[in-house]
């Protein structure tokens, strides 16, 4: 990609208003915010409806074009956290159940970091 040429961008800058909230993070929190939603899946626009942060600054996290190296960290810190919490309430269940449980849990911890 050349630096000469310019490129439209076509995403939006936000939802429209109404539609979504006043986003009152630092940039900071937003990076943290941002990288835990999407370690739990949960889409872009979701994300801006939720908690307010700029949709185009979503995408461009989650594409790896605003500090990728770092993004990447958080959100990979935040699976662990998520596959913690999740063979930590499959306990709850007992056999079978809860070792099935697990395995789909690992199967899926395993699947998430590979991407």
């Amino acid at each position: 990609m050349s630096t000469d040429t310019p490129q439209h961008d076509t995403r939006t800058p936000s939802p429209p208003f109404g539609y979504s909230r006043l986003c009152t993070y630092s940039r900071e929190q937003q990076i943290h915010i941002v990288a835990e939603f999407h370690s739990h899946k949960i889409r872009p626009s979701r994300i801006a409806y939720r908690v307010g942060i700029d949709i185009a600054f979503i995408e461009e996290l989650i594409a790896g074009e605003r500090e990728p190296d770092r993004f990447l960290q958080l959100v990979k810190y935040y699976r662990k956290g998520r596959y913690r919490d999740r063979l930590r309430e499959s306990s709850r269940s007992k056999g079978v159940e809860r070792y099935e449980l697990q395995q789909q849990i690992e199967r899926e911890f395993v699947q998430e970091t590979d991407i």
